[in-house]
């Protein structure tokens, strides 16, 4: 017999059983959600919940109830039973990947072994096909001892085998610093000279350079092959004396040149080469300009190399007319910095560049260069308002006397440079007025250029841009007629 007894709407229902002999059993209250929470998270734990019986009438649930609870139930069985699966599925995918990575190492010492004892061909191939692409492959091959029996295939008297195994130590270097350097300390750079040295093969020659190229990436082979004789064979390369070198060839030789010329030991061996006359003369050249003028501004750190610079007749003309090329914003601020250091360091330099019309060039790229070009530039006119346009002019007796005298002009005007020799008993009266005269009419011509083109640099400025004058450009066109200029 059950008895229902409803006491209170908020105390819930009490369910009083005798079904099973005498003796009362008395459950414990409990809301209809919380009987439903306990029944769903027993389901979404596979079993059935050990609280309720099997004939208590939960009031409050329909069928419908009763059938998403089973419904949930199978989904959580099934759900139960794919985590159940999964630590096989992990299991079986390491033990593929483990498989996979000793049929690799198994591969990489039969490709060894090939270099060692049996066909060297064979071997030169795999390890250039291991290599290419798999970083992870390059480590393990030159610890399994790859790189000495490379080295010594170079010697070989076969095209093929030299030819594979140069591009077998290729691959092994490619972003691998410590292959890098155990492929140079083990002697192939002499051993690839030589192949250079004896053979006429273009396919040889190209392969020999790309190792140059890669094995100079590293600071500290940039050095060794400097000094080992490989500088001369780059610049025949690029020079392309013979007609011989592929273009490929001839771009990695360029590439590679840089890497080196970033050593400063290796400078003077570039200088030797006679590169700086051919490079002036391949300025112009969109392809290549911005390399070259990168591998001048490494050139340009070192006395010797502002000096062959400076020697060159074209030179300074040259590099002003680079400053105009708004086309290639980072070749303006490769010649800029060129311009700033020689600048800096010499006088007779400066006096050069504002004789080849550097000064409107300056004027005009603090108006429409890059960032990093204004900045150069700015640093360039200081450099010649500080100097103030003093010169030293001897006697004949070896003493000297400073004078302020103007110094040269624009390039419209083409203006010589004037010097004055004072002698003793050769001065007439009369003789400092007239070159306080001179100076003054040399003076307002010289103006008289800045600000016409300065004039033609707005009216440029206006005509591409709605340009309004930085108080930097107001401070320098300000500056150009008073007597901070060089004059």
């Amino acid at each position: 017999m059950s008895i229902k007894c409803q006491s209170n709407s908020n105390l819930g229902s009490v369910v009083l059983d005798r079904s099973r002999g005498e003796k009362f059993s008395l459950w414990t209250s409990f809301s209809g959600s919380s009987i439903r929470r306990k029944i769903i998270d027993a389901v979404r734990c596979g079993g059935r919940s050990r609280y309720v019986p099997d004939d208590i009438n939960v009031e409050g649930e329909s069928s419908h109830s009763s059938e998403k609870i089973i419904e949930r139930s199978k989904c959580g069985s099934d759900m139960l039973s794919e985590l159940l699966r999964l630590p096989d599925s992990s299991e079986r995918e390491a033990a593929e990947e483990v498989k996979r990575k000793v049929e690799a190492l198994d591969e990489m010492k039969r490709v060894v072994k090939n270099l060692q004892y049996d066909s060297g061909l064979d071997g030169a191939i795999g390890v250039r096909r291991l290599a290419k692409e798999n970083s992870d492959a390059r480590t393990t091959l030159a610890m399994l001892g790859a790189i000495p029996p490379l080295i010594a295939l170079i010697d070989s008297e076969q095209v093929d085998l030299q030819i594979a195994s140069l591009y077998a130590l290729l691959n092994l270097g490619i972003g691998n610093d410590a292959n890098k350097a155990a492929i140079v300390k083990a002697g192939a750079i002499h051993k690839m000279l030589n192949l250079l040295e004896s053979s006429n093969d273009s396919d040889i020659s190209e392969a020999v350079i790309a190792n140059f190229l890669g094995l100079s990436a590293l600071d500290a082979n940039k050095p060794i092959i400097g000094s080992s004789g490989a500088i001369p064979h780059l610049v025949k390369t690029l020079k392309n004396i013979n007609d011989t070198s592929s273009s490929q060839a001839q771009q990695d030789s360029l590439r590679a040149i840089y890497n080196l010329s970033i050593s400063p030991m290796n400078v003077p061996i570039l200088l030797e080469s006679d590169l700086v006359p051919y490079f002036f003369s391949k300025l112009g050249d969109m392809d290549i300009s911005e390399r070259i003028l990168s591998i001048l501004s490494n050139i340009v750190s070192i006395p010797e190399g502002r000096k062959s610079i400076s020697s060159e007749p074209e030179s300074f003309p040259v590099l002003v007319d680079i400053l105009n090329w708004t086309d290639s914003p980072s070749c303006q601020e490769k010649s800029s910095y060129i311009l700033m250091i020689m600048a800096h360091k010499s006088y007779g330099d400066r006096k050069s560049m504002i004789e080849a019309g550097i000064i409107s060039s300056l004027l005009e790229l603090t108006l429409l260069g890059s960032t990093l070009a204004q900045k150069r530039a700015s640093r360039i006119l200081e450099c010649f308002s500080i100097d103030k346009g003093k010169v030293v002019v001897m006697d004949s007796c070896g003493s000297g006397a400073s004078v302020s005298a103007p110094m040269y002009g624009s390039s419209d005007q083409s203006l010589q440079l004037k010097q004055y020799r004072l002698e003793e008993g050769e001065e007439e009266e009369g003789s400092s007025n007239m070159m306080s005269e001179e100076r003054k009419a040399v003076k307002n011509l010289v103006q008289q250029s800045l600000q016409n083109n300065m004039k033609r640099i707005v009216k440029r400025a206006n005509l591409h841009h709605d340009f309004a004058p930085s108080d930097h450009f107001k401070t320098l066109t300000s500056s150009s007629t008073s007597k901070s200029l060089p004059f």
